[in-house]
């Protein structure tokens, strides 16, 4: 399963992917991740995507990043996080990519929001949450503040987009 954007391909990673990537990480905080991500997907095969490390690629292969939803709760709730490689942040990469993840993920059976967190201090990151429709849900994560984006608002959003 592969999620085209103009410019973008993002697909969930296989094991080997995850694996290679947790060797290659030299960010014990990124591998510990990327470790948590890769035994989700292990513990629960049918919600494998919902786990997985995602691969954030230019579609002429370059990486420029990579996402994941941590998981889906029973309220149909996933929490997505990103992150763009320094060297191409202030492209709109995370931008495009978190749209058609939320696109993804609002075409999915039972989903009804997606939840994200930052860093207080990360504003670039709470830009690309707030172009996305995410709005502040008044709870603080281990990370910070969290937002929420319902599938009704994303709906309308999208709506809107495709308007203009």
């Amino acid at each position: 399963m592969t999620v085209e954007t103009e410019r973008l391909i993002i697909y969930p990673a296989s094991k080997e992917q995850m694996e290679a990537a947790i060797a290659a990480e030299p960010d014990a905080e990124l591998q510990k991740a990327y470790t948590e991500m890769l035994q989700g997907c292990l513990k629960n095969p049918a919600l494998w995507d919902w786990y997985a490390m995602w691969p954030i690629e230019r579609k002429d292969g370059t990486p420029v990043g990579d996402l994941c939803f941590k998981g889906l709760d029973a309220n149909g709730v996933p929490e997505i996080g990103y992150g763009i490689m320094e060297a191409y942040q202030g492209r709109g990469y995370a931008t495009e990519a978190v749209e058609a993840a939320l696109r993804w993920a609002f075409q999915q059976s039972g989903v009804t929001a997606v939840e994200a967190e930052t860093d207080p201090g990360n504003l670039a990151s709470q830009r690309v949450l707030a172009k996305c429709g995410f709005v502040p849900n008044g709870e603080t994560g281990e990370e910070g503040p969290r937002f929420t984006l319902s599938a009704e608002a994303f709906r309308t959003t999208e709506s809107i987009r495709e308007q203009t």
